[in-house]
């Protein structure tokens, strides 16, 4: 009877972390965020025998889970997290290894930066060569030519100043770029290049305030 309750609970567990899952995917659809993707995959996954005194399910999960959060590859991208294990095949031991091989089919919830593709993010530091923006789970670098339509001078106060425009940029703004650069030559450190000259991106404070301006110059002048 404990046994059956134990699984009724773990089985809740999991249903109540898709649905969570579910509803993050939904809001960053909403957001226009579609470099973020569902992926199925087919892999075998190896579980270590101090292992094997957990249920097969829950022996593979902790394992694809620990091999696959943030994995960063050509193919998938940025894996973000886990969102379920589907089939797992029978184990096979491997002689000399003494650890179980399953066959599995997990999905996997991946960022995948693109090309031309606009993003959100959040300043978290600046130096005399660019600007290095958080995105969530990963981060990307606007060169200190691509962070406005401005001739740009940095402080020590690691704060970017227009020249024309007095705009400035410090660590914790929040800002909207565009990816214009991606390589995973080296997977340990990928790099994701941002621009934020060109009309509709930069900090949204200065977003806000040009909406404004246009607001008031578009309203009808009384006489």
């Amino acid at each position: 009877m404990k046994s059956l309750l134990f699984i009724k609970i773990l089985i809740r567990a999991l249903l109540n972390i898709s649905n969570i899952l579910e509803t993050f995917i939904n809001k960053l659809r909403k957001l226009s965020l579609t470099m973020f993707y569902r992926v199925k995959v087919k892999d075998f996954i190896r579980v270590p025998p101090h292992m094997f005194d957990m249920t097969k399910k829950e022996a593979v999960l902790e394992n694809v889970k620990s091999t696959y959060e943030s994995y960063i590859s050509n193919e998938l991208g940025f894996v973000v997290s886990v969102v379920s294990v589907g089939n797992v095949e029978e184990g096979v031991i491997v002689p000399g290894d003494g650890a179980g091989y399953y066959e599995t089919e997990f999905e996997l919830l991946t960022f995948k930066p693109e090309l031309n593709e606009l993003v959100f993010g959040k300043v978290r530091d600046i130096t005399d060569f660019g600007a290095f923006m958080d995105m969530g789970g990963t981060e990307g670098m606007v060169h200190i030519s691509q962070s406005m339509d401005d001739f740009v001078s940095f402080s020590k106060d690691k704060v970017l100043q227009g020249k024309k425009t007095s705009q400035s940029l410090k660590v914790g703004d929040k800002c909207k770029a565009r990816i214009i650069a991606v390589s995973y030559k080296d997977l340990n450190n990928p790099k994701i290049g941002l621009t934020m000259r060109q009309e509709g991106l930069g900090k949204v404070e200065w977003l806000e305030q040009n909406d404004e301006g246009a607001k008031k110059e578009a309203a009808p002048k009384e006489e």
